[in-house]
């Protein structure tokens, strides 16, 4: 019998502006864009597992995180690469964790959080 346990899975994130979102993805995020077509639909690789992006008229809707990304020891690292690309980072203070540089940190584990141009909350861990 198949189990969904056994599957990989992927992200979708919804966009307003299919162009923009691929500058942003594709250049300031610097992923790998596998596919373009399917209405618009952008696939990306990432790690093992994939990221679609698709227009949407219900992009930014989302007041949750949208995608998560396990970085292991690169996230400062990241962080610093993306700032230079513009990003800003957001700050939860209500978390009672330490912040600093954008990145908020608790008994040695990692955590950032940014929004790419839809509003969509993108995550970052030290997993």
């Amino acid at each position: 019998m198949a189990h969904l346990k056994d599957k990989l899975s992927s992200a979708m994130v919804a966009v307003s502006d299919i162009e923009r979102a691929r500058k942003f993805y594709s250049e300031t995020l610097g992923l790998e864009l596998m596919e373009d077509g399917m209405g618009g639909v952008l696939v990306y690789k990432t790690g093992s597992t994939h990221l679609l992006v698709y227009p949407s008229d219900f992009a930014g809707t989302n007041r949750a995180n949208a995608v998560v990304f396990d970085c292991g020891g690169d996230v400062e690292a990241i962080v610093a690469d993306l700032r230079a690309k513009g990003v800003t980072f957001e700050h939860y203070p209500d978390m009672g964790v330490d912040f600093k540089d954008g990145i908020h940190s608790s008994d040695g584990f990692k955590m950032v959080w940014f929004k790419d141009p839809d509003g969509n909350i993108l995550h970052l861990n030290s997993a």
